[in-house]
């Protein structure tokens, strides 16, 4: 489940901070890259795929992608990461613990850290990431996302629901990149004002008749046409992709046609 795990650092001297601001000694071009995060994956594998040296077991996309896995966000396996000789790992703060970011840094590896919580943000951290970690530029796919997204809402849209867990309910709260994609969209976050990022729920708070639909993403639960839907009695319901509502990489350059075609 999503829970924010590491905290900022102290940038001193000239070399390039990470989103946190710990300086990162790099070493640009970034010729091997271990990624633990999956939109991570994705997006150093639609730039520079040779460059991509490990990922986790979680990283699904590109589907063809066949390199060494080095096992979940959430415990990675530091020496088979350390065997790889990457220049750069690369995390991110809700998905990775600091735990391990700080063993992988005390073993000489260095970690360039994301923190994401808005598109805006998606943008201009994959800016920095791309252009001063890994020394490659701005990748085509990032400048078209931040053209597709650059675009107003439409019409006022649907008040929605998003459940990112179940048994317990758990639904996107305030401060989360999930929450402004909605709002880019023009959609209204029921749960927006929320004091938690993922706040707990009874069903009945989120199955109301107020509630124009819920969206049900295969991610991080995996919700699916027998698991999800059948729950609901007074809101309808949409099975999504969270590669469309939570990931930040390639996928923005389609994801906002994907979501707004749910309500055509």
């Amino acid at each position: 489940m999503p829970t924010s795990t590491l905290t900022a650092g102290v940038t001193t001297g000239p070399l390039p901070a990470d989103d946190l601001g710990t300086t990162v000694d790099v070493t640009a071009p970034a010729r091997r890259v271990v990624s633990l995060v999956p939109s991570l994956t994705e997006a150093i594998t639609a730039t520079r795929r040779d460059a991509l040296a490990g990922a986790t077991d979680w990283c699904t996309h590109p589907a063809d992608l066949d390199v060494p896995r080095v096992r979940g966000t959430k415990n990675p396996d530091r020496a088979a990461i350390a065997e790889l000789a990457p220049d750069l790992v690369v995390a991110n703060q809700e998905e990775n613990r600091e735990l391990d970011v700080e063993r992988l840094r005390a073993s000489g590896i260095d970690v360039w850290v994301t923190r994401i919580r808005t598109v805006d943000e998606a943008f201009s951290s994959m800016r920095r990431l791309f252009e001063a970690a890994l020394g490659w530029g701005v990748p085509t796919w990032l400048e078209e996302a931040e053209q597709v997204w650059s675009a107003e809402p439409g019409r006022a849209g649907p008040r929605v629901a998003v459940p990112i867990w179940r048994d317990p309910w758990m639904v996107v709260g305030s401060d989360t990149f999930t929450g402004d994609v909605v709002a880019r969209l023009g959609w209204q976050n029921v749960f927006a004002d929320s004091d938690d990022r993922y706040p707990r729920l009874e069903l009945g708070e989120i199955d109301r008749d107020d509630v124009d639909l819920v969206l049900l993403p295969d991610e991080p639960y995996v919700f699916g046409p027998e698991d999800g839907p059948e729950a609901f009695t007074h809101a309808p319901t949409a099975l999504v992709s969270g590669r469309t509502l939570t990931w930040y990489g390639p996928s923005l350059v389609t994801a906002r046609a994907e979501l707004e075609a749910l309500v055509v």
